[in-house]
């Protein structure tokens, strides 16, 4: 995006260079409504250079977290950096919030949530925060450097955590067991540290919280995170719904587990294997492969879809296989002075990979549609619709694997594999935000209370047929592998919400294609100029977490999956 407030040839390097920008816009005089309007438009234009720039230093120290430099890049835009501006940023907020003229602006489209988010920060701004803030940030990046070191040794090879778990897919039991039993022992070895340093970023997170006139942090992150549209009590009905309507259909599925696998017992190291009889499926063979296979993929979908995938490659906006060093996980970056955004993950030729793919690309699609909104903040739609386009892109795509899949029993046995993990999605998601819930309205608990709310948080959201005697201390501990916890706390039932509304842009999509992905691209395209209601309502379907809602769209995921025969 052309420049028309800074220099083309501007740079984030210090604070010095910054702080220029900051006094002109807190200091500029706005005479009319038309000068306020390309005040928010420099404003904007000022804070997507500044995005760009920690995008990067975010992107490179995740490609690689041994490089101190790097670390050392980011650290400083965060220690040093983000502390200076924020003052400026709450001027900012204020200067708008009581400038004359806003009202003319509130019928331009988008601004009612504008003032929304404005009203918001400045509500929860504390200036005691700003170096709390900053040390959170840097703490809660303490996990991914803990697990980006994780190896375990297998055939004697020195595998990360994502390369070992394939081998969980293999039929060979007695290697699935030897693969599951280093995998947790590993992350086992970690427990004391993990949680000693949760236990640090609860504390900072509750003073955080205090500072802001909250009793918790799970209030406080409830009006951080902009939720206008629900409340925690929507939260818990939904992990009430999830219960009554998903976990039954678990139960279901491992009990056909148990006897497609002829055992006497469920183990955790037989619930990702393919339970048909046949070997791990390979859909790509490398970083190319799989690129150019999901370009092909989406040009099923549209040619639009296709090219922001081909353009990302040609930028080298992709990072795709998994290797020591790396941090864990995948993610789609936006970067919003390009408007191309970087596709980062572990990728090892597995299944799972192909849906990181298709998910993240996802989410790129939506980064392209609304990289011509003209406000910073429309580009970045709350996290219920984001993953609603990447959840969406899964099950949509999914019509289209045969790319990946030659052999139409392959092709079947992915579908069906995908399902099944969309249906073991959701209860692992009630499970994560209820544990926040739980966690962060005492956040004074022992480490024996601690064990307690995770039981309760996970055991009743569990298949009732997986036997785990003689593992229970890794059961106890299966938390500490969520990054969301540690990073992002509260930024979890979105997964859960988004999930229901794939399913209905997915059931769309079955009924008329080229209408249904019409409306999801419509919707999309809308970024955060309307509200998740809004937004889901111009996909053609509702935002709702009812259990007659959600036990219309599990039917309609159990018929799918009796279609899928194998």
């Amino acid at each position: 995006m052309k420049r028309a407030y800074l220099p083309a040839d501007f740079k984030v390097t210090t604070w010095d260079a910054l702080k220029p920008y900051f006094d002109e816009l807190v200091s500029r005089k706005i005479s009319s409504s038309k000068e306020l309007y390309k005040w928010y438009l420099d404003r904007s234009e000022f804070e997507s250079a500044i995005s760009e720039d920690l995008g990067w230093r975010y992107i490179k120290m995740t490609c690689d977290t041994t490089n101190e430099e790097i670390k050392n890049a980011f650290n400083y835009f965060v220690s040093e950096l983000q502390p200076a501006m924020a003052p400026y940023s709450n001027q900012l907020d204020t200067k708008a919030l009581e400038d004359p003229f806003l009202p003319e602006l509130k019928n331009k489209d988008g601004f009612d949530i504008v003032i929304k988010l404005l009203e918001k920060d400045k509500n929860i701004y504390r200036e005691e925060n700003i170096p709390l803030l900053s040390e959170i940030e840097q703490t809660a990046h303490e996990f991914g450097t803990i697990s980006g070191a994780m190896t375990v040794t297998i055939d004697g090879k020195e595998l990360t955590m994502q390369q070992a778990s394939d081998y969980l897919l293999q039929l060979d039991r007695s290697k699935r067991e030897e693969a599951w039993k280093k995998i947790n022992e590993r992350r086992y070895s970690e427990k004391d540290t993990l949680n000693n340093l949760y236990t640090t970023l609860i504390g900072l997170r509750h003073q955080v919280a205090l500072n802001a006139g909250f009793s918790n942090f799970r209030d406080y992150m409830f009006s951080a995170m902009g939720r206008f549209d629900y409340t925690p009590a929507d939260c818990y009905a939904f992990h009430d719904a999830i219960k009554s309507e998903v976990v039954p259909i678990l139960n279901t599925l491992a009990e056909e587990r148990k006897k497609a696998l002829q055992l006497d017992t469920l183990r955790p190291w037989d619930l990702s294997v393919n339970y048909f009889g046949d070997t791990p499926l390979k859909p790509f063979a490398d970083a190319d492969d799989l690129t150019e296979k999901t370009i092909t993929c989406f040009s099923a979908l549209d040619n639009y879809s296709a090219d922001c995938i081909a353009t990302m490659k040609k930028m080298g906006h992709l990072d795709l296989m998994s290797r020591k060093g790396k941090a864990p996980g995948g993610y789609n970056y936006p970067l919003d002075e390009t408007g191309v955004p970087f596709i980062f993950m572990n990728a090892t030729q597995s299944l799972r990979d192909l849906v990181t793919m298709v998910h993240e690309g996802g989410h790129a699609l939506h980064s392209f549609l609304t990289a011509n909104l003209e406000l910073n903040v429309f580009k970045h739609p709350t996290s219920e619709v984001a993953e609603l386009a990447s959840m969406s892109m899964e099950l949509m795509s999914m019509e289209h694997w045969d790319v990946f899949f030659k052999d139409p029993k392959d092709l079947n046995r992915a579908k069906r594999e995908h399902l099944e993990s969309v249906l073991q999605t959701m209860p692992w998601v009630a499970t994560i935000d209820l544990f926040q819930h739980t966690i962060y309205q005492k956040p004074t608990h022992t480490p024996e209370e601690r064990e307690q709310m995770w039981k309760e948080s996970f055991y009743p959201f569990s298949n009732s047929t997986t036997d785990w005697n003689g593992l229970e201390n890794y059961r106890l501990t299966a938390w500490q592998k969520q990054l969301h916890l540690f990073e992002v706390p509260f930024y979890y039932i979105e997964y859960g919400m988004a999930q229901l509304g794939a399913i209905a842009v997915w059931r769309n999509y079955k009924k008329d294609p080229e209408k249904g992905y019409a409306l999801y691209k419509q919707a999309l395209a809308l970024g955060y100029t309307k509200s998740i209601p809004e937004v889901y309502k111009a996909a053609g379907i509702k935002f709702d977490f009812s259990k007659a809602y959600i036990k219309e769209l599990m039917d309609f995921v159990k018929e799918e999956l009796s279609r899928l025969s194998l």
